[in-house]
């Protein structure tokens, strides 16, 4: 829909001016969007959009507005004094980090993982032979060797099950939509097979390979032709190639009947004999399990309303001697919000066959590995860790101490190696990653170190991770980690930062970031919530977040910020709220809701509009998640809570959102109506600054060197908008400063 009068809506560059001896001072210039009225009608309710033509990103005016935005926060950003001292700090801690080894693969004695050394722009894709070994490494596939400007990136990789052959999904500029390559491990030379529409935003994409490494099962996305347009993006379905031939000529295995917004993963036994799909029903729904013999027959194991929520190959003990030892050991969140492990032979054909072998207890099972003899599974309450081994034929459970004992622990990676020994990687708030090894035969109470371990370069010896309560709104209790240096006086002037997430039953477990260096030396505080709608207390954690429960989120969050002013840590004028994603819609809710709990927002790829969502190219995959206007009761919940619609005329905080162009998942058009709007009606003297990315979108897959300058604004905006005195240490000087704020009362004249 164009803009009225014929004018052209990006060109409306209107200057805010104050009304004349009200002594008050003028903002930077706004790029105020002209307004083209839309109506859409939900259930008898008419609701008015005024920028719904920002909508649409091939629109000329669309792009201008745009590319005027970039221009003016780029120019505000780049003024800040503080950013030149913040870029050389973050670009040194940032590349002058150890290797980083994550996605770990045994295939045979040969080890299949990423390592991501910056100043590299992207994961390497490399074997070792041992994890104690590190000069034995062999690169398999640098992606820098295909753009040197670091916008190819891995989505995932599968190696054959003898090891000799990689399967390898690229995909470019942050897009996601990823074309599946083969190559051989030894040499790291590329066949000619190659299969696109392998991999897309939020449904993802996945293979496995056959017995004998002659071919790959894989998930694809329809063709042009075989569906309409808004379809091509849905659809996933299981094909089979087989190499050397045509992909034209793959044979379809399964999905035809699945739900539109079906998202499939495939993993095969390590022999090849079974083939276990996992078909999730959009994100935050319910999962279907089917496994597929090599005789080709598919078998449906699970559907949606079993509530069997992870299926992984094992072995059943009491089918040892008979020679028919093969089982799927299932995570059931039936009548057990926190979890429970069953195990299916693959001898019985019902799932009422299937026995507990892990009752539900008090903490949540958070991932689990069967093993030739055991069965290792991760619990987890409220976030931190705790890793056991129980032996088939124990009565006893076994806790692997020494890793994850600590409040601020969290196991990240849990992968199984040789017959029963495993390996697992964990990390802390102030303790990079590190991998471990552990065998329950010669190891029992101890485990190994291997040599991946991270090293930060700034000690974090100084700073301390703190677990506080706090009570909501309707008295839950949300567990709030607290992260700051030690002796931090609680004066209620510290500049901090609180984060959250809570949904798609995601837990934010503990995770180091070096990058955090720069605020906590300025005293800063950071604070990370545990909300409800993840999956840190289980199901009915994750369920009283979701759906029409939603607004349980953004109170537990805003809770979290009254306790942080109430208790002295920080005070409004020194608070900052920063997330992403579904966390953007938190950072959106707390935004319209409370503006008054904090002076700025950031917001990454965030969800604004709940009204138009499921209209986007991937948002019908969220409507399991957050319901859909199709239903009267979930249009009223979403309504309710919509952040853009309920931007009104009041005193907003600061506002930075960012998004990236190739964005599959979360529309970039949020952010653009979200910031016309906010610019519109905001009546402070703060900015709404809006950061589009041309070569980046959700964030998965972003190089370096753009994941670095998105930070330094984000803290040079940060810095400017709380007050920070920053202090540089740079080779033995330090030099300290106070700067006046570019948007604040300080740096503008008086109005005449």
């Amino acid at each position: 829909m164009k803009p009225f009068s014929g004018l052209k809506a990006a060109q409306l560059i209107v200057p805010l001016v104050c009304a004349a001896l009200a002594g008050c001072h003028s903002r930077s210039e706004m790029i105020v969007a002209a307004k083209s009225p839309a109506t859409n009608e939900y259930h008898g309710v008419q609701v008015i959009d005024e920028y719904q033509w920002l909508e649409n990103s091939a629109d000329p005016d669309v792009r201008r507005w745009t590319t005027e935005q970039n221009q003016r926060s780029r120019a505000a950003l780049d003024s800040l004094p503080t950013r030149p001292y913040l870029e050389d700090r973050l670009i040194r801690l940032l590349s002058e980090r150890s290797p980083n080894y994550s996605s770990l693969t045994w295939r045979k004695a040969k080890l299949f993982l990423l390592k991501f050394e910056p100043p590299a722009q992207q994961p390497v894709l490399i074997t070792l032979t041992s994890v104690t070994n590190v000069e034995s490494e062999k690169i398999i596939l640098d992606p820098s060797q295909l753009s040197t400007n670091g916008t190819t990136a891995i989505d995932w990789f599968v190696p054959s099950l003898d090891g000799k052959l990689v399967a390898i999904s690229l995909s470019q500029n942050g897009s996601e939509n990823g074309t599946l390559y083969v190559y051989e491990s030894e040499t790291g030379q590329k066949l000619a097979d190659a299969i696109p529409r392998v991999h897309g935003p939020t449904a993802g994409g996945s293979a496995a390979w056959n017995g004998d490494g002659t071919g790959l099962f894989y998930t694809r996305y329809p063709r042009k032709g075989e569906r309409p347009e808004a379809d091509l993006s849905f659809y996933q379905q299981v094909y089979f190639h087989k190499l050397g031939t045509p992909e034209e000529q793959d044979r379809y295995e399964l999905g035809k009947d699945f739900p539109r917004i079906a998202e499939i993963r495939l993993e095969s036994q390590v022999d090849g004999q079974y083939l276990l799909a996992t078909m999730a029903n959009g994100d935050g729904g319910d999962y279907a399990h089917y496994v597929r013999a090599s005789s080709g027959e598919w078998r449906q194991i699970t559907r949606f309303d079993d509530q069997i929520k992870h299926a992984e190959f094992g072995r059943d003990p009491l089918y040892i001697e008979y020679g028919k030892d093969d089982a799927l050991y299932l995570l059931s969140r039936k009548d057990a919000p926190n979890g429970k492990i069953l195990r299916l032979p693959f001898a019985e054909a019902e799932l009422s066959k299937a026995r507990t072998v892990f009752p539900e207890g008090t903490n949540v099972i958070q991932a689990f590995r069967p093993s030739a003899s055991g069965l290792y599974i991760a619990l987890m309450h409220g976030g931190p860790s705790e890793l056991l081994y129980k032996d088939y034929f124990e009565k006893t459970n076994r806790i692997i101490r020494g890793t994850l004992e600590r409040v601020s622990a969290s196991l990240q990676e849990l992968v199984l190696a040789h017959g029963d020994e495993i390996l697992f990687r964990t990390v802390t708030y102030t303790e990079p990653y590190a991998w471990w090894h552990y065998n329950p035969t010669s190891d029992r109470d101890r485990v190994q170190f291997t040599a991946l371990v991270g090293k930060s370069p700034a000690s974090f010896s100084d700073v301390e991770a703190v677990r506080a309560t706090v009570i909501s709104k309707d008295g839950t209790k949300i567990p709030l980690n607290i992260i700051e240096k030690k002796g931090t006086r609680h004066n209620g002037e510290n500049p901090t930062i609180l984060t959250g997430y809570g949904g798609y039953n995601i837990s934010l477990t503990p995770n180091f970031d070096v990058s955090r260096r720069v605020w906590l030396d300025q005293g800063g505080v950071i604070a990370i919530a545990n909300l409800r709608g993840g999956g840190e207390f289980g199901e009915s954690w994750h369920k009283a977040g979701s759906l029409t429960n939603k607004q349980h989120v953004f109170d537990d969050f805003a809770a979290c910020a009254e306790f942080l002013i109430r208790s002295n840590y920080t005070k409004s004028s020194k608070l900052a709220v920063q997330g992403g994603s579904n966390g953007g819609l938190l950072m959106g809710a707390l935004l319209t809701q409370r503006p008054d709990l904090m002076a700025a927002v950031v917001s990454h790829v965030g969800i604004y509009d709940m009204l138009r969502v499921e209209l986007d190219p991937n948002g019908a995959f969220n409507t399991t998640e957050f319901g859909s206007v199709k239903d009267p009761e979930q249009f009223k919940a979403l309504y309710a809570y919509s952040p853009y619609h309920h931007v009104e005329k009041t005193n907003y905080p600061a506002v930075l959102m960012l998004t990236g162009e190739h964005d599959g998942r979360v529309n970039p058009a949020h952010s653009r109506k979200m910031v016309a709007r906010l610019e519109a009606s905001t009546t402070s003297d703060r900015p709404v600054l809006l950061r589009t990315s041309s070569n980046t979108g959700h964030g998965i897959g972003t190089a370096l060197g753009e994941r670095i300058q998105q930070l330094v604004d984000v803290y040079a905006f940060l810095f400017d908008q709380l007050g920070v005195d920053y202090s540089i240490i740079d080779r033995g000087r330090i030099q300290h400063w106070s700067k006046p704020s570019l948007f604040g009362p300080e740096s503008q004249p008086a109005c005449s």
